[in-house]
C-alpha cells in the first residue's frame, strides 16, 4: 500500500491522492493526468471540493478500451464498487420526502453530510459520498432505533437533495402550521365538493404555498413530465407526473394544502379562484430553470374530495423539430410534403388523445410558414402560442365556436387555415367550403386509422363528392416509447415472425431488434423518450372512385394499402427493426385490427 492509501485509511475522509492512485491502478487515467491533477490537490483540499468532483471537472476520457467519459456519476459508481458498498442513483420520484426527513433532522444530516433516502420498520438507508467515515452509524442507529444501511451517491446529488428535500418538507410543515383555526381532521371528513378546503386552508399567496408550487413546476420540467396531476383524496392529496406515457406518483401532501396549491395555480392561470364547482381552463407561460419558455395548459374538474387539477406541459422545442426528429421516415416526409404543397384542400391528422396530433399540426405549419403566407388558426384551447400564426380561441360562452371562427378567418385573407378539431357536421361543412374557395385547411379528427377518417366524415353527414373534391390526404399517428440508449440490448436474431408481413412494395427490414433492460437513466423501465409512427393516406383517383355513401371501411383500407399507403403496423415494424422500440410497446398502441 502506498503512502496515499495509508493516509486515506487513517484520515477516513476521501482525498484526491487516494482516488487518483486507484484510478491509475485501474488504468482509467495515465501517470501524466495523475501528476497534472495532483499539483492542484492542496488547493482543492483547502476549498473543500470533493475529489470526485475535481476529477469529473477535468472532462477526461478513460484510458481503457473502449474509452468512456469519466463523469461524476461514472466515477461514483466506480468508487462504490472499489469500496464494496452499494451504489445509488437517486430518483426523486421514488423518495418519500416527508417520511425520510422526519427520521433525521436537517441539522444532523448537514453536519455529517449524510442523506436519508429510505426507511421501513427495521432499516434506515443513508446515502453518503464519504464511504470511510463510519463514526455516526452507531449513534444514528441508536437514535432512530433502526438498522443502518449505507449507500454511495455522487456528492453533487448529496448537496442538492440535502437542501431540496428538507426545504420542501419544511415548507409543507410551515404551510400546514399556518392553517386557519378549524382542525384539519374536520375538513378531511367531508366528501361533498363544497365542503372540502373551505376552512383550515392556507392562503394561496402564502410564501410556503408559492414555494411549493415553484418547486413542483421546476421538478416537473427536470423530470421531462408531459402532465402534472393534482388529485385530492380523503386522507392525503396525491401528485403524479406523466413521463413517457406512464404516470408516476411524486408526492403525497396533507389534504389541507391541496386546495391552496390548486388556488395558487388557478390564480397564475387567470382562472376564477372562488369557483370550485365548475370545470375551468387556463394557461400559464413560465421559464424553466434552464431558461427555456414553456407553455402550460390548466384544466380543473370537481371531484368528490375537491378540485382535481391537470397541467399539460407543452415543449416549444417540438415546434422547431424537423419531420425526421418527430419520427417521419423518408417515405412519410415525401408523402406529407406532396400534400402540403397543394394550394388548397384538406389535410387531416387523426389519432387518439395524447398521440401527438397537435405537435404534428404545429410542426407542419411551422415547416411551411413563410413571411408571404398568412396562417390563421381557430383552436379550443390554443395549445401553444406561436408568433408566426394568427391564433383565435373558441369561446362558447360568447358564441365563438369552430364553425363561426372559421367564417371569421375566411374574412381575414388567409392562405392556410388550421382548425383545432372537426367535431361536428357544421365544422366539417365550413372546412370543406374553405377548401373549395382556394384555401389549404389542416385539422384533426379522432379516428383509429387514416381510412376511418373518410368513413367518419360520411357518417356525420358529409357528401362523398365533396370529400373527393377537397381531401388531399389523412395522417394517422401513434406515439411509441423508445428504448433507453444507455441500456438496451441487441437480440441476436436474423428475423422475427411479426416482421414477416406481405406488402406490395416488398419492404425489407434488417434485423436489429433490441430489448429493454433498465438502468438508472431510465428509472429501470428500459424506455426513455417517445417517437411517432405514421400512416399516411394520400388521396388518388383509385381511392376517390371508391368513396361513396356505401363505402366499406375494410375495402377502402385494402385499396389504400394496394395503392401505396403504409399502415401503422408497418411504421411500428420499422421502428422495431431499427432497434428503437419493442414489439410489446408496438402492440400496446396499434389499433386492434392491425395487431
Amino acid at each position: 500500500m502506498n503512502s496515499s492509501s495509508k493516509a486515506q485509511l487513517s484520515e477516513a475522509k476521501l482525498t484526491l491522492g487516494y482516488i487518483l492512485d486507484l484510478l491509475e491502478k485501474d488504468n482509467l487515467i495515465n501517470k501524466q493526468q495523475r501528476i497534472q491533477l495532483s499539483n492542484i490537490s492542496a488547493e482543492q483540499t483547502k476549498i473543500q471540493i470533493h475529489p470526485l468532483i475535481s476529477i469529473a471537472e477535468q472532462g477526461w476520457q478513460s484510458s481503457s478500451k473502449p474509452s468512456y467519459p469519466l463523469s461524476l456519476e461514472t466515477l461514483t459508481k466506480w468508487l462504490a464498487e472499489k469500496v464494496n458498498q452499494p451504489y445509488l442513483r437517486i430518483d426523486p420520484l421514488k423518495i418519500d420526502i416527508q417520511k425520510i426527513t422526519s427520521v433525521v433532522s436537517q441539522a444532523y444530516a448537514a453536519k455529517l453530510k449524510i442523506l436519508p433516502v429510505e426507511v421501513n420498520k427495521t432499516e434506515l438507508t443513508i446515502a453518503t459520498c464519504e464511504p470511510f467515515i463510519t463514526a455516526w452509524e452507531s449513534e444514528l442507529a441508536r437514535i432512530a432505533n433502526l438498522k443502518i444501511k449505507r449507500v454511495v451517491i455522487n456528492p453533487r446529488d448529496l448537496e442538492r437533495y440535502l437542501v431540496e428535500f428538507y426545504g420542501v418538507s419544511r415548507t409543507i410543515i410551515g404551510a400546514v402550521n399556518e392553517k386557519r383555526d378549524e382542525p384539519i381532521a374536520l375538513i378531511q371528513n367531508f366528501e361533498q365538493l363544497v365542503k372540502v378546503g373551505k376552512a383550515g386552508e392556507p392562503d394561496a399567496n402564502d410564501q410556503h404555498i408559492v414555494s411549493i408550487v415553484d418547486w413542483l413546476l421546476q421538478f416537473a420540467f427536470e423530470q421531462r413530465a408531459s402532465d402534472i396531476h393534482l388529485e385530492p383524496r380523503r386522507e392525503k392529496g396525491r401528485i403524479r407526473f406523466r413521463i413517457d406515457s406512464v404516470l408516476h406518483v411524486v408526492h403525497e401532501l396533507p389534504v389541507v394544502l391541496m386546495g391552496a396549491i390548486t388556488s395558487r395555480l388557478k390564480s397564475l392561470g387567470r382562472m376564477d379562484v372562488t369557483d370550485r364547482r365548475r370545470p375551468q381552463d387556463g394557461r400559464v407561460k413560465t421559464v424553466t430553470p434552464s431558461g427555456k419558455e414553456v407553455e402550460m395548459r390548466l384544466s380543473t374538474m370537481p371531484t368528490t374530495f375537491g378540485e382535481k387539477l391537470v397541467i399539460r406541459i407543452f415543449n416549444p422545442e417540438m415546434l422547431v423539430k424537423s419531420y425526421k426528429e418527430l419520427g417521419f421516415t423518408n417515405h412519410d416526409q415525401t408523402q406529407l410534403n406532396e400534400m402540403v404543397d397543394n394550394p388548397h384542400g384538406i389535410i387531416l391528422i387523426t389519432g387518439p388523445t395524447g398521440s401527438g396530433k397537435t405537435t404534428t399540426l404545429y410542426s407542419t405549419l411551422n415547416q411551411i410558414s413563410r413571411p408571404e403566407i398568412n396562417i390563421c388558426t381557430i383552436e379550443d384551447p390554443i395549445e401553444m402560442v406561436e408568433p408566426q400564426f394568427n391564433q383565435m380561441q373558441v369561446q362558447q360562452s360568447i358564441g365563438v365556436d369552430f364553425a363561426s371562427g372559421v367564417r371569421t378567418l375566411l374574412r381575414q385573407d388567409p392562405d392556410i387555415i388550421m382548425i383545432g378539431e372537426i367535431r361536428d357536421k357544421e365544422t366539417a361543412d365550413i372546412a370543406i367550403q374553405a377548401a373549395l374557395t382556394g384555401h389549404l385547411v389542416l385539422s384533426s379528427l379522432h379516428t383509429n386509422d387514416a381510412p376511418s377518417a373518410i368513413t367518419r366524415l360520411i357518417d356525420i353527414g358529409m357528401q362523398p363528392f365533396l370529400l373527393n373534391a377537397t381531401i388531399q390526404g389523412v395522417v394517422a399517428q401513434r406515439l411509441l416509447r423508445t428504448l433507453c440508449i444507455h441500456c438496451k440490448e441487441l437480440i441476436a436474431t436474423d428475423k422475427h415472425s411479426w416482421l414477416e408481413f406481405s406488402h406490395p412494395n416488398k419492404l425489407k427490414m434488417p434485423a436489429k431488434i433490441c430489448k429493454p433492460v433498465g438502468c438508472d437513466e431510465c428509472r429501470h423501465t428500459g424506455y426513455m423518450g417517445r417517437t411517432a409512427i405514421y400512416e399516411i393516406l394520400k388521396m388518388n383517383s383509385t381511392l376517390r372512385d371508391n368513396v361513396s355513401a356505401q363505402t366499406n371501411l375494410d375495402s377502402l383500407r385494402e385499396i389504400a394499402i394496394k395503392t401505396g399507403m403504409r399502415s401503422l403496423k408497418i411504421g411500428a415494424a420499422q421502428k422495431v427493426a431499427d432497434g428503437l422500440t419493442t414489439l410489446e410497446e408496438a402492440f400496446s398502441v396499434l389499433p386492434q385490427h392491425q395487431n
